[in-house]
């Protein structure tokens, strides 16, 4: 795939397969395109040129059955602090035609398994981040999609619920063979969860493979996933980003509590 505003090519001929039930990890600096692959795959943004299938189905001809397919965790806070756990649950098993007779079991489940079936019933402006990153991933598994999208889970919160949200991504798929496309920042993050990344730089593909080979690429069984990042992107991983970048984390942050 191929995306283009005007003149700038941000997404570069990209050409990837992900494997059902597998944990991959989209990485890149700021700029890189991870965003507008998100995007795509997800049906927000056409591409330019090129094609893509999500769970079987193609992104511009069937984009319907994409979504159906899908969950999407996006990097802004998405659930409405003015309700409940449960009353945001029982809106999107609406929104996606969850069965009327099921809508009660699968929320239920659906807040067990997250961790949140104690706070069901309190206002969700009342959470700490990360129990909102839990409902968020609660609401994105309601409606048991193939393929879920997480841009960026963790940024905001503390190293405990951190901690958590990789436990509940490792489960879905674990127990539930789900696939996950994942975006971060943090390297040990894609360290400990992706079976594979690819690394992005300039809107195209600089390295892809398992964390463990792509260390060995640059030459050091001690490198760690840090300094593979520098090497294929010439980028540190504190290079700042733009002003846009920076105000939308620190808004998720200040939202996160």
């Amino acid at each position: 795939m191929t995306r283009r505003f005007g003149d700038l090519t941000a997404v570069d001929g990209l050409d990837l397969t992900v494997a059902a039930g597998e944990v991959f990890g989209l990485l890149g600096p700021n700029g890189a395109g991870k965003t507008t692959v998100i995007k795509m795959l997800t049906t927000l943004l056409p591409p330019t040129s090129g094609h893509a299938r999500v769970a079987g189905f193609d992104i511009e001809r069937q984009p319907a059955r994409v979504r159906a397919a899908l969950g999407y965790v996006p990097q802004l806070v998405s659930v409405d602090g003015s309700l409940t756990a449960y009353e945001n649950l029982l809106i999107f098993a609406k929104l996606y035609g969850v069965p009327r007779s099921e809508r009660r079991e699968r929320i239920a489940a659906s807040l067990e398994f997250v961790g949140l079936e104690e706070a069901a019933h309190r206002m969700v402006r009342g959470y700490s981040g990360g129990m909102m990153r839990r409902l968020e991933i609660a609401l994105a598994m309601l409606h048991r999609p193939r393929v879920l999208f997480l841009d960026e889970p963790t940024v905001g919160l503390d190293p405990l619920a951190r901690q958590a949200v990789w436990q509940h991504v490792q489960s879905l798929a674990q127990e539930f063979g789900m696939t996950i496309f994942l975006t971060t920042h943090f390297m040990e993050e894609a360290d400990h969860l992706c079976d594979r990344v690819a690394i992005m730089n300039l809107g195209r593909v600089a390295a892809l493979g398992q964390p463990i080979d792509l260390k060995a690429s640059i030459g050091r069984v001690d490198a760690t996933l840090d300094e593979v990042f520098a090497h294929y992107t010439g980028n540190q991983l504190d290079n700042g980003g733009s002003f846009r970048e920076i105000s939308r984390t620190r808004r998720t942050i200040a939202r996160l509590g």
